[in-house]
């Protein structure tokens, strides 16, 4: 069983909250990817900045401008990675960007819903299938692995509905997170041949503009504990869906 080995690694959404927090960890940690490719709608923006700054002080951090729900721009970005990747493949992809709007049962509309899986299933999908070939050339065709980490959530998972519902209902947000674990499942089955991985990690409630300031765990603690478990994924991991500290979440 041979473990990731992370010379290049791509994150959605990555110019702010989890994502941004996964560029600073996987730039500081002991043996950085040659290549950080750190995504967002809008480079120039002004929630961008510090990942701009981010980028001109770390020449392995390369900023790419990417709508995962368009998919001209996610072919876009392929052509862009592949310049910088010189033949190599891409060692993890994680599908961080998402949304979540905090719709009730009476309140949930049909053109919310549609745009919450577009943006949380929807691009995970475009982007994976996109990717494909380059996590491919990182995976069986060069003896080792690849992964694709998708950020799901706990209120995706039918069995803790109950324990949750009335605080949380987000019905938009949770029907999209359990897609996204199927899609993570379906990765896991179709894409074993290919040496690539697919796990689904719930990171717990985070105090992000999503997560809101009441969340008990901070972006860094949460990434932290991600790492660890994405620095040590083998084959078996593939197919399960796990919490930031590696518990097995309930489908």
């Amino acid at each position: 069983m041979s473990e990731l080995n992370l010379r290049t690694v791509l994150v959605t959404g990555s110019n702010r909250g989890i994502g941004f927090e996964f560029v600073q960890q996987f730039l500081n940690s002991q043996n950085p990817p040659h290549k950080i490719f750190a995504t967002c709608r809008d480079p120039s923006a002004q929630q961008s900045q510090e990942l701009r700054k981010l980028s001109e002080n770390h020449p392995n951090v390369v900023v790419i401008q990417l709508d995962t729900t368009n998919p001209a721009s996610v072919n876009a970005s392929v052509k862009e990675v592949e310049k910088h990747l010189n033949g190599q493949g891409l060692d993890l992809l994680i599908n961080n960007a998402g949304i979540m709007n905090p719709n009730s049962l009476e309140t949930q509309t049909s053109e919310d819903m549609m745009n919450v899986y577009n943006v949380n299933v929807v691009g995970p999908m475009l982007m994976t299938q996109a990717y494909h070939q380059l996590l491919k050339r990182s995976g069986v065709e060069s003896s080792g692995k690849s992964a694709i980490v998708h950020i799901s959530t706990l209120l995706g998972s039918l069995e803790e509905l109950p324990h949750l519902f009335s605080a949380f209902p987000v019905i938009s947000y949770r029907c999209s997170k359990a897609a996204l674990n199927m899609l993570s499942r379906c990765h896991m089955e179709g894409y074993r041949q290919d040496g690539i991985i697919s796990i689904a990690i719930h990171p717990g409630w985070v105090k992000t503009d999503m997560g809101g300031e009441e969340a008990p765990l901070t972006k860094q603690t949460s990434v932290a504990a991600m790492m660890k478990i994405i620095y040590s994924l083998t084959e078996q991991h593939s197919g399960t869906f796990v919490d930031w500290e590696g518990k097995t979440v309930p489908w």
